[in-house]
This record gives structure tokens, sequence and C-alpha cells, in this order.
């Protein structure tokens, strides 16, 4: 039986989504296959190294952050369905067509620190319902549960996609001959338990008392509470470290800590927290901040920073039950 193609599994998901949202799903996926190119191009392309400033959140951008922001945004400004854009390198948001019925947020080019090593990278998005004819800052205020779809493109060995329009999690894999997402995986489901965590330990002496708790129970393997032993694996990009839990299961987090007091966490609330959130709870998985559930945050500002703990619901739960 051949693959479904993405347009042929988004034409079958019509109870789910409306032709519109299908059409915005579309140019994202188009548009993160001309990244891969420059991707798979890498030295070649002259892309590799740093742009020499800094974006928003006064990080160093990379060449291939800005190409992928300015793809993103040039492509998804003309789509007739798109009412505005917000993207993680930019302070504000982006106006696009009058009576779009649709709102994007993304990161363009998450895992930068990994371009010029050549290791996996990927872009993140999601997308709310449009609130008004003309689009305001405001309109982008909107809980993760508002969500219509998220999803990321991982660029790896194979470049693939992670979707949910709200009807489960699925997996597409870029085929090179034909250029199309071909659908691979339906019906992803994290288990409830696992052996697998990623945290970056260099902040250990920053956590706080919950999760050096929750971590040296881990670290103390079978010899713990938690009589079994655990591995640790850690991507240094989000996509990677949430696809692999897609795929085995697992938990990640990226705790509040105490480095820099004025940060609530460290990842964006709307550009990763929440795509990644809905997709791993339509995968059975569940997440939170340590404290609440990350879909129920109710955002304040595009740039909003969140603590993050998601994966395998057994684990997320026993950390959100150490800081209660």
């Amino acid at each position: 039986m051949s693959n479904r193609t993405l347009s042929q599994y988004l034409e079958q998901q019509q109870g789910n989504l409306t032709p519109e949202l299908a059409d915005v799903i579309e140019t994202i996926a188009s548009t993160c296959k001309s990244i891969d190119q420059l991707l798979q191009k890498g030295a070649l392309a002259g892309v590799l190294g740093s742009a020499q400033h800094e974006n928003v959140q006064g990080e160093e951008q990379k060449k291939l952050d800005v190409i992928s922001n300015d793809y993103l945004i040039d492509a998804l400004k003309v789509n007739k369905n798109v009412g505005g854009l917000a993207s993680e390198e930019l302070d504000e948001f982006t106006p696009a067509q009058e009576n779009g019925k649709y709102l994007v947020l993304f990161d363009p080019l998450d895992g930068s620190s990994n371009i010029d090593i050549n290791m996996c990278v990927g872009t993140i998005f999601s997308i709310l319902n449009a609130k008004n004819a003309v689009t305001q800052a405001e309109d982008f205020m909107q809980a993760g549960k508002e969500q219509a779809a998220a999803g990321y493109v991982l660029y790896g060995p194979s470049t693939m996609m992670a979707l949910t329009v709200g009807a489960g999690t699925v997996f597409f894999t870029f085929d090179p001959e034909s250029k199309e997402f071909l659908l691979t995986s339906e019906n992803i489901q994290v288990a409830a338990d696992t052996k697998e965590y990623a945290i970056n330990a260099s902040n250990q002496r920053h956590w706080e008392a919950p999760v050096k708790r929750y971590i040296d129970e881990l670290q103390a393997g079978k010899t713990s509470i938690r009589e079994k032993d655990f591995n640790m694996r850690w991507v240094a990009c989000m996509v990677g470290d949430i696809h692999r839990i897609l795929c085995r299961s697992g938990i990640f987090l990226y705790p509040y800590d105490t480095k820099d007091p004025k940060k609530a966490g460290r990842l964006r609330l709307m550009y990763e927290a929440n795509p990644m959130s809905m997709l791993m709870e339509q995968a059975g998985g569940a997440s939170t901040t340590g404290r609440i559930r990350i879909l129920d945050i109710q955002p304040t500002e595009l740039h909003q920073r969140v603590p993050v703990v998601i994966g395998s619901k057994n684990e997320v739960e026993l950390v959100t039950r150490y800081h209660n």
C-alpha cells in the first residue's frame, strides 16, 4: 500500500479541520522543504555561521535562523488564510491578510547551535484561530488548548514532520524523490512509563529542590526508591528531544532555575511549549510547568517563557507532584 501524502491525509481529516487550515499547513510544509534544501547543502550554500547580530531574546542569530525566518514570513504573509504571524526571532507580530482565518506562530530553526556541527535542527509551528478581520497583538493571547493545529519538522538523517490537528499525533517522512511528505506513522502513543530522561545537567546547581530530588532519584537508579536504572539523553534541540520521546517515550525537563530569576523558564510558551504540549497530549503524554498544565496557561505576552516538564505521563505527574 502506498503512503498517503500530506495533502491526502489533510483531505481525509475534513471532519477535524477546514480546507483553509489544510492550506496553511501545506504552506508551512512546502516552506520547510526549502529550508531542508539549504540545510542539505550545508557549508556549500554559504549559509553556516553567525549572522553577526542578536535576536529579540538577546541570543546570537545564525545565518540560517534569519533565512528560515524570512522564508516562513514571505510564504505565510501572502497566504489568503493567514491573518497574522509571530516569530520567535522578531519582536512584534507581522500582520498578514485581512479576514485571514488563522494566526501562525513559529520557531523557524530550533536548536540552531547544532547547525554548524551538522546535527539535527527543526522548525516548530502553532496555528490559532484568528479573532478579528484585522489582526491585533492581543489576538495571539490564546491558551495552548485553543490551538487549531501544531507540529514540527525535524531536519535529520531523514526529514520528518510531526503533526496534530486535534485528532491524534502523526508522522510524515519527506521523500526526496517525489518531494512529498508521506504518512509513515499514525496514532503515535507515548508509553506512560519510561527509563529515559533529558535535562541540561550543567544547570544542576540552579534547580529548585523538587527537580533536584527527582533527578537524584533517577541517577541513583536501582538503589533508590525508583528501583530501576535510567539513561540520560540530551540533543540540545527541543525538536530532537521531543521526537525521541514521541518515538520511544521519555521525559524532557527544562525546569525553572535561579540562574536568571527574572526568566520564568528558558523555553517560549507560544513558539515551543504550546505546540509541543499539544503534540504530546495528543499522543497520550503529559506536559506541565512542574506546577500547572501548560495548555491551560493564559499568555500575557508574545515572548513569554515557561518551565517545561513534558513526556511520559507517569513521570510528568511525579515531577508535578514533587513541586506541589
